[in-house]
Parts: C-alpha cells; sequence; structure tokens
C-alpha cells in the first residue's frame, strides 16, 4: 500500500504541475479585466456555429486503438480524494455512476522511469475500459543518446505483456515553455519519440496507439507543429485546451490546432484534456460546455474526447480548478450534452496486436 500511495501522489503531482503552466499561459493582463465579471460567450463564428474546420472523416490510420466509425469516445481524467488504487477505482466508479454510462478511455499519468500499469489499471481494463498512459518522457537529448535504452525496454515488454491496445501519450504538453530546457527543441523532441517507438517496436510492444500532445497555446503560438513527430511516426493527433484564466469558446482556443488537423485528415483527432474553470461561474461554465460539445460534432475528425475532472491541490484559485461533479447544474449539462448525447456513446473496440517476438 505504501507504493500505491507514493505512486498516486506523483501521479497528481505531476498533473497539477503541468495543468499550472499549461494555464500559465492563458492568463490575461490585468488591463484586460474591467472588474464587471465575464462577458457573454461570443460565437465561434458570425452566425453562432462552431467552426467545422477538422472534416475528415477517414479512412483513418490510428494503430491498435481504432477510432469509432462514427461519434466519439468519451473519457476521462478524475482525480481521486485518495491517493490509493481503491481511491481512484472509486473516484472513477462515482463519476460514471453520475453521468449514468461507463468511459470508454481513462487516462493515467505515468514518470519516465515508473511502471506502467498497477492493480486498478487492470481493474479498468477488465471493464472493457481502454487506457490512456500519459508518459512524461525524458530529457530528448539523453533519449536518443541511448542513456534510457533498457528502462524505455523494460516498459515496452511491460506494455507488450499487458496485451492489451492502450493509448500511449508521450510526453505530453511539451511545446509548454518550463519543458523547454528538457525538450530542447522540435527537431530533438521528434528524434527522440522516433528513437523511443523504434525501441518499443524491436520489443514487440505494437500494441499501443501513439497519440502526440500538444497544447492549445502552442498552436496559437505557431510553435507547436515544429514538434511533430511526423504522419508515419503518429497514430493520433491531440490537444489539451482549457478555458482558464481567459474565457473564450473552445473552438477559438484551438482552431489553429484544428487547422493543424485538416492537413492531416488520416489521423483521428483526441482531445486530450479539456476544462473550463471555476471562475468562470455556473451561468458561463454551462455555456462553455453545450458549445464545446458542438465544436466537437461539428469537427468529425475528433473521435475522442477526455475531460480534466479535477481542481489539482498544488494549483491556487479558481482559475485552474476544473471539477464538474460538485455542481449540480454542471454535472446535469455535462451528463445531458456530452454524457448521454449519442455522439458520445461509442466505446473502445481496440483490435488486438499482432503478436511478434521481440528481435534479437
Amino acid at each position: 500500500m505504501k507504493r500505491i500511495v507514493l505512486t498516486l501522489a506523483v501521479v497528481a503531482a505531476v498533473v497539477a504541475a503541468a495543468t499550472a503552466v499549461t494555464l500559465s499561459v492563458l492568463s490575461t493582463s490585468s488591463d484586460d479585466d474591467d472588474g464587471g465579471g465575464p462577458a457573454a460567450l461570443p460565437s465561434s463564428t458570425p452566425d453562432g456555429r462552431p467552426p467545422a474546420i477538422a472534416t475528415s472523416t477517414g479512412p483513418f490510420q490510428a494503430g491498435p486503438v481504432a477510432p469509432p466509425a462514427s461519434g466519439s469516445y468519451l473519457g476521462a481524467w478524475v482525480r481521486p480524494a485518495s491517493l490509493t488504487e481503491s481511491g481512484r477505482l472509486a473516484a472513477m466508479t462515482t463519476w460514471e455512476e453520475a453521468l449514468g454510462r461507463p468511459m470508454a478511455i481513462v487516462n493515467t499519468y505515468r514518470r519516465f522511469d515508473e511502471n506502467f500499469f498497477n492493480n486498478s489499471d487492470r481493474e479498468f481494463a477488465g471493464r472493457g475500459t481502454t487506457l490512456m498512459l500519459s508518459w512524461a518522457g525524458g530529457d530528448t537529448r539523453l533519449v536518443t543518446m541511448g542513456r534510457y535504452d533498457e528502462l524505455i525496454r523494460e516498459r515496452a515488454r511491460e506494455l507488450r505483456s499487458f496485451g492489451r491496445p492502450v493509448l500511449l501519450r508521450y510526453r505530453w504538453e511539451m511545446d509548454r515553455p518550463n519543458l523547454r530546457a528538457q525538450m530542447w527543441s522540435g527537431a530533438d523532441y521528434v528524434a527522440a519519440w522516433r528513437h523511443v517507438r523504434r525501441i518499443f517496436t524491436e520489443e514487440g510492444a505494437t500494441n499501443a496507439s501513439w497519440v502526440w500532445c500538444p497544447t492549445a497555446e502552442g498552436f496559437t503560438g505557431g510553435y507547436a507543429p515544429e514538434f511533430y513527430p511526423g504522419d508515419d511516426a503518429v497514430d493520433w493527433t491531440c490537444v489539451d485546451v482549457y478555458a482558464g484564466s481567459k474565457y473564450a469558446t473552445i473552438g477559438q482556443l484551438m482552431r489553429p490546432f484544428l487547422e493543424f488537423c485538416a492537413a492531416h485528415p488520416a489521423k483521428p483527432v483526441m482531445i486530450g484534456e479539456f476544462g473550463v474553470a471555476r471562475t468562470w461561474g455556473t451561468e458561463q461554465r454551462a455555456a462553455w460546455l453545450r458549445d464545446a460539445s458542438a465544436t466537437f460534432k461539428a469537427n468529425p475528425q475528433i473521435r475522442a474526447v477526455v475531460y480534466f475532472e479535477s481542481d489539482p491541490t498544488d494549483n491556487k484559485g479558481p482559475t485552474q480548478q476544473f471539477q464538474l461533479s460538485d455542481n449540480p447544474v454542471l454535472l446535469a449539462t455535462f451528463r445531458a450534452e456530452i454524457a448521454q448525447d449519442p455522439h458520445y456513446t461509442p466505446m473502445t473496440k481496440a483490435r488486438p496486436a499482432p503478436h511478434r517476438q521481440p528481435r534479437k
């Protein structure tokens, strides 16, 4: 149990740090705040309809976790009140019961040197849920130098032994400013990604769909695309997008990302993390969720959406708190607009990976 507590505590710390930095980019200057509270939700297009930009309907090249034939998978990261495996299972069960349905995807976070799977992960998989492993990665130049090859091979063998298809979100949000010293450059990140994926292939770990997931801010700033490893090395494109300190529609926040996806029509799109901050109040948050659902449906290349159901303890202030389940109105909105909408009812049907012996 001691090992479990430490592991999940690290998970919470990794998630909190990631969210804090992602959201700091969304902060507006003080002269943008007139003290009058949030403005009405702006329309995504002049006629009020969300933007239809990423409109590809396939066929998709997605690896072992195939997208649904239509609609979108729904998933979540749900922060447990108790940092134990039983607490994690209880948190997800409570979330699913409140929404009246199971999640197709359960997101979890791992350090670079941490084992991929624990008992709660196996329990989720046994329920028919697909796991998404958000794996932190390491210094890109040390990775490509071979410093971590044995560690990477251990993780690859662990994944192969797991036997079920998973979503592997290797070093998500690699474009964050606070990771620049570790990532070095887009070219270094691409080289590291390809190095890691090659080792997984050599070890016969072919049961992962590789998910590339920068921030929405990285696309707005124009620098996220330099981290793209290429269509031949990526299975799902992905973005993390929040209305934190800045209140704007999700379509506005991720328009540059959707334009990028439209140029890669063979790749299904995932919203790896999304949320609207507590600071905006119930009415504004509910409007944001309704618009988010409309935007997802207007862009059929989006085949998976994963909510960030958490108020990270290390992130101070309501601009960095996204939990919905403690607000009956918001929970009802999320349930009606997303969880119970037929567009989001598909469950993952990951096809088994072909068995391959590791290369000698």
